[in-house]
């Protein structure tokens, strides 16, 4: 049976619909699964699997894309990002190892760098280098040398399923949805697994808990959910709803998980093994 890995690019634009669907058209060689975007993070999700040939030149094809349509220099949103294409994240999904991805992720490092110039950082399973980290910056990258004029850099990681979980409260004040973030981010003693960030949702009139889930074994979305519940009465707010970028694979899903989450939509097509070959 034929290797499948899943590939889940983030990009820089979340506001300009024209701009967003060029650079997702740019993808030819691998199947897009889900499109997801964002005028307040100013940032688009896509979610493709393939086979490793297929994902690498379908990944390449849409950073070669982004760096022509866009600019870091005009950019604007609330989260953070290393460049027009942020992170490049390569997961084995099926009939493939970690090791033999992380070949592949190296080698699609290695072509940006090659023939798009763009300085690469690798991460996760790569070198065990955590994301934030590498956005935080003060090291060179891993391939090329500082930072592409407009698209900046790249980061290029393998990685489990990771589950990107927003909460919404019905609050302006960022300073609630930081501490909210904070309490429940695990490297400050808070959920397993969980990385957090408080957020400015503008257009909304909102702010947000945005949540990074890196082991759903550890710490369930319903956990989450539930300390989130808790904090936001503490501090008097209530939760507006919440959404799921991208997909999620099924053993993260529950009965009733819609209601209970507040979802503002979800369906089956949202549950990676819906699209996975028996």
């Amino acid at each position: 049976m034929s290797a499948l890995i899943e590939c889940v690019p983030n990009f820089s634009e979340g506001a300009d619909t024209s701009l967003i669907e060029e650079i997702v058209a740019a993808v030819k060689t691998a199947k897009v699964l889900d499109l997801h975007s964002d005028p307040d993070h100013n940032r688009s999700v896509v979610t493709m699997i393939g086979s490793p040939d297929e994902v690498k030149q379908a990944a390449f094809d849409l950073t070669e894309r982004a760096m022509q349509l866009l600019d870091i220099r005009k950019h604007k949103g609330e989260h953070p990002y290393v460049g027009v294409v942020d992170v490049v994240p390569f997961i084995p999904i099926k009939n493939t190892s970690v090791e033999e991805t992380i070949q592949l992720a190296r080698k699609f490092g290695q072509k940006v760098a090659a023939e798009l110039a763009l300085p690469v950082y690798f991460y996760g399973e790569i070198n065990h280098k955590e994301l934030p980290a590498v956005r935080k910056g003060g090291s060179d990258p891993d391939l090329g040398k500082g930072r592409h004029s407009t698209a900046g850099a790249v980061a290029v990681g393998v990685r489990d399923y990771l589950i990107a979980f927003n909460i919404n409260l019905n609050t302006r004040d960022l300073n609630i949805a930081e501490s909210i973030a904070g309490n429940i981010r695990e490297k400050n003693g808070g959920l397993p697994g969980v990385r957090a960030l408080g957020v400015d949702l503008e257009s909304r009139g909102l702010t947000q808990v945005s949540i990074n889930l890196v082991d759903h074994k550890k710490t369930s979305l319903k956990q989450i959910f539930d300390s989130v519940n808790r904090w936001s009465k503490e501090y008097g707010v209530g939760i507006v709803e919440s959404e799921l970028v991208g997909l999620l694979p099924r053993s993260a899903v529950f009965s009733d998980m819609k209601e209970y989450l507040k979802l503002s939509a979800f369906s089956d097509r949202q549950i990676l093994d819906n699209h996975l070959p028996a």
